[in-house]
């Protein structure tokens, strides 16, 4: 029988795994969108060195799982540089790899989709390769990008929970601790997803609303 006694008393050490799992997701993926950003460039690129590193780093990271890759950051990338590594660093540091390659197809798509006659009529203003990408395709581009990004952070929010694995004290792993002590599995779990659920509608209200306002300007 669900108690929800149980699920209300587990509120504040699940609140406390929700802060740590919005840091990690924002965090990781900020950072993602940078790594994302110049590999996607770099595959668009007539550079044969920078697209086919950009695409050696997308198909390894597509390619494998980000449980792996989290636990190759925190325990064996130590191993191999002699150091130690925070668990919450490793799992920032894994989300935003792993977001940085799907992020990465997702700019280059984007930049892809830009009718040439944007980039022939930029030099026929005058401007050069550097200036016709920065003012007039990646504007656009962004323009495209944004709904797929919004996508791919409720994907690497919930991909935090598999964090999980090197002790980052996210919600899921809040919710496990708390199982271990009470035993009420039900109460715990059923409240940990609903969490998730009403953070992943937030973010896609939030995303949808977005949206409506650039089709409105």
């Amino acid at each position: 029988m669900f108690e929800m006694s149980y699920a209300i008393s587990a509120l504040p050490i699940l609140l406390s795994g929700i802060k740590l799992t919005i840091l990690i997701a924002v965090a990781g993926l900020g950072i993602g969108f940078f790594i994302g950003a110049v590999a996607g460039i770099a595959k668009c690129s007539s550079n044969k060195w920078l697209y086919w590193i950009a695409a050696v780093y997308v198909e390894i990271i597509r390619g494998t799982p980000l449980m792996v890759q989290a636990l190759y950051i925190y325990f064996a990338l130590p191993m191999m540089l002699e150091t130690k590594i925070d668990p919450i660093a490793a799992g920032i540091i894994a989300i935003a790899v792993n977001s940085g390659a799907y992020i990465a197809e997702i700019v280059r798509g984007s930049i892809q989709s830009i009718d040439k006659g944007q980039v022939e009529a930029g030099r026929s203003l005058g401007l050069n390769a550097f200036q016709t990408f920065l003012y007039i395709v990646w504007p656009q581009a962004f323009r495209r990008m944004i709904p797929a990004l919004g996508n791919q952070f409720i994907i690497s929010l919930k991909d935090t929970s598999l964090l999980t694995v090197i002790g980052v004290g996210e919600l899921t792993r809040q919710g496990t601790i708390v199982v271990s002590s009470n035993f009420r599995a039900v109460e715990v779990y059923t409240t940990v997803a609903l969490l998730y659920l009403v953070m992943t509608l937030t973010i896609s209200l939030v995303l949808r609303l977005v949206e409506r306002r650039m089709q409105a300007n």
